[in-house]
């Protein structure tokens, strides 16, 4: 009789040689397996807590047959041990699950202990001195490595059961230590707002099979607060209250009286701010209300209460002829302005705050660099920045004067707690320019305003046509509506960007019309290729990835061309089109698997999430440059800055073959006209 005809729970034991595939959100692997007696690997599929090579595995389940991969053992139930044979205590260790051995220190390591090996790590871990290679820093890294591995392991039990997968349980571990468990039991809803990655939905279910009741007041606290998180990540600074209640509802599945409770609390405690509106706007008629998280509430409220403070202080530039000032840059230049861009200037000169609008091809950098020129005269300081590394180089290259990310120019340092610049260390400046203005978030904004001397002139440049910041907000919009500063929008397309169609087509889409698609597209810079079917789509876009447009042009596939999707699902979806396109670009035999992605040397990636430590930013782009697979690191190039990540760390990190652009810019509700709506009118609260 078969193994499947059996169709009942058997026992199985073998030693996990390779794993081919795992998620670390569920835990989901399959496996090969080395079972005694038994020529080829087995396959074994099911939910396993951190596998990894070598360990023994004792099972109970089921053989079933795959349509596609054939014959494997379904998991029910297992536990697992260490090896026992040289080789795969030497598979054991050189798996990547003890910082500071890899493949080759592992060998190193048996060959000279063989089967006393883990005994040695275990009770005599000052013998490794003799293996070559391993000095004591060393020792003491295997020896600290060894003994986490051995405390996050009891937590992975703790946490298996109760439905958190293994990927998480280390990062619960990193957060809070010994303490893991104690924190878990005591307040499972704070892993959703401490642990980057751990979700409400994670916390619930967590808190569910701790005992934690529905209507639990911990759990409406817990869910008033992601529902705003959640909400913020679609950009919005505040939500009307009882939208807010009715959401919560909904998420939480309780009465209203608990959510009502639940906000009172967590009022109290400062973690949300309800604020009154007097806007007649019909979302709020019914309760004239806002619900903040308060750190969106400060930043929005001292936006507006610094931008006030610096219209209305003295400029510390000398006045200067503006007449002749013109003329003078004009020849230094030579160029002629245009009227708007001449505009622009006087008001550069004239005013302390100020926002330059315009799309592309408008003149914006041609009015920043007459503007520096112009102030360079009067041997004045003035300061360049951007909000990310690459604007800042653009920044630079385009001006000949030094530009800084906005977080370097403001001194970021996790050691000393934040930004070293402020109202208290101010920057030495008298005139600062921000250039890519769309992109900065509400956060950045007021810790920008909080360094900016109340003396200095202030100049924003962007185009509002862009999507918002990636953070909450959308600033310069909000800036731009309030119409309590000076704007000038350019709109006037000059005689050298008139020879880009890009240039062209993207002012006739701002303008709400279709673009232009000349029937011979041989020599434009801008083509449409229609296709309707996803396959063919794919197709194309691998093709002129890899082959049509750098032959054509010369472009890098890495460094030159970036596809944008507007969905993550799908066949042309952000998640397929990365396998497809690292397997065209950069392909090859493994690589670093963790959870559902595999990392190469050399993949585009992108940073998902303000890391301030590293001094990267949600939406930076890089490339692997090193794999370090004894001290657990993966090295990444960010704009010619390498920064090392722990493996713990990778899941800020996701690849980058194609971007994910949504086709519809954000609502309209919670901050996208902030400042009209709270802040820059509202005179009986400033």
């Amino acid at each position: 009789m078969s193994r499947l005809a059996q169709n009942s729970l058997v026992y199985l034991q073998g030693q996990i040689e390779r794993i081919t595939y795992t998620n670390e959100e569920n835990g989901y692997t399959i496996a090969k397996l080395k079972v005694y007696g038994q020529k080829d690997l087995v396959t074994v599929v099911g939910n396993l807590m951190a596998p990894t090579p070598g360990e023994i595995i004792k099972m109970k389940g089921l053989w079933v047959n795959h349509p596609k991969y054939g014959e494997q053992f379904k998991i029910d139930y297992y536990k697992t041990t260490v090896p026992a044979s040289v080789y795969g205590i030497q598979k054991y260790l050189g798996s990547g699950l003890i910082k500071g051995i890899g493949p080759v220190m592992s060998r190193r390591i048996v060959n000279q202990f063989g089967k006393d090996t883990l005994d040695v790590i275990e009770k005599q871990i000052d013998k490794l001195i003799a293996v070559e290679g391993i000095g004591k820093k060393r020792i003491d890294m295997i020896k600290a490595a060894w003994a986490e591995q051995k405390e996050i392991r009891e937590v992975m039990l703790f946490l298996q059961f109760h439905g958190v997968s293994s990927g998480y349980a280390t990062k619960i571990f990193k957060q809070y230590g010994d303490r893991s468990i104690a924190v878990v039991k005591e307040n499972p809803y704070r892993l959703a707002t401490d642990i980057f990655g751990i979700g409400f939905v994670t916390a619930n279910r967590i808190a569910e099979k701790l005992g934690f009741s529905k209507d639990s007041k911990l759990r409406a606290e817990a869910g008033i607060l992601y529902v705003l998180h959640q909400l913020s990540d679609d950009g919005h600074v505040y939500y009307p209250y009882e939208l807010l209640i009715t959401k919560c509802q909904e998420v939480l599945q309780v009465g209203r009286d608990v959510i009502e409770e639940a906000f009172g609390t967590i009022s109290l405690d400062k973690k949300i701010i309800i604020d009154d509106l007097n806007e007649d706007i019909e979302e709020f008629r019914e309760n004239n209300k806002a619900v903040y998280l308060a750190k969106f509430h400060l930043s929005e409220t001292s936006i507006a209460n610094r931008l006030k403070r610096l219209i209305s202080a003295s400029k510390s530039i000398r006045k200067i002829d503006t007449q002749k000032a013109l003329e003078w840059v004009q020849k230094k230049l030579s160029i002629e302005l245009a009227n708007k861009q001449i505009e622009a200037i006087k008001c550069a000169i004239d005013s302390k705050v100020l926002v330059i609008t315009g799309g592309p091809g408008t003149g914006k950098t041609t009015i920043i660099n007459a503007v520096l020129r112009i102030f360079e005269k009067l041997k004045i300081q003035i300061m360049l920045a951007a909000p990310t590394g690459r604007a800042a180089k653009r920044m630079s290259e385009a001006t000949g004067h030094e530009a800084k990310t906005i977080h370097r120019m403001l001194e970021y340092s996790i050691q000393k707690g934040g930004f070293q610049k402020n109202d208290e260390d101010p920057l030495k400046c008298n005139l600062l320019i921000i250039d890519e203005a769309s992109m900065i978030d509400t956060i950045l904004m007021h810790h920008l305003l909080k360094a900016i001397p109340k003396e200095a002139t202030f100049i924003l440049v962007g185009d509002v046509n862009q999507l918002p910041s990636v953070g909450v907000g959308n600033v310069l919009n909000d800036i731009i509506s309030s119409a309590a500063l000076p704007v000038v929008e350019l709109n006037e397309i000059f005689r050298q960007a008139k020879e880009s169609e890009i240039i062209v087509n993207a002012h006739w889409i701002n303008n709400g019309q279709m673009p232009v698609v000349k029937s011979s597209q041989a020599e434009s810079d801008f083509y449409f290729l229609e296709r309707q079917d996803p396959e063919e789509v794919l197709n194309i876009i691998l093709e002129l990835s890899k082959e049509r447009i750098p032959k054509k042009f010369g472009f890098d596939p890495f460094d030159d061309i970036q596809v944008l999707t507007p969905m993550h699902r799908g066949v042309v979806g952000a998640g397929n089109l990365n396998n497809e396109l690292q397997q065209i670009l950069n392909p090859g035999e493994g690589g670093l698997l963790r959870g559902i992605r595999i990392f190469r040397v050399n993949d585009k990636v992108m940073q998902i999430k303000n890391n301030y430590d590293k001094d990267v930013f949600n939406g930076d782009i890089g490339k692997i440059t090193h794999i370090d697979l004894e001290n657990q690191q993966v090295s990444i190039t960010f704009d010619g800055r390498s920064v090392d990540y722990d493996y713990t760390d990778l899941d800020e990190i996701v690849l980058a073959y194609p971007d994910i652009h949504s086709s519809h810019q954000r609502p309209q509700i919670g901050g996208d006209s902030c400042y009209q709506k709270g802040t820059c009118h509202r005179s009986s609260k400033q």
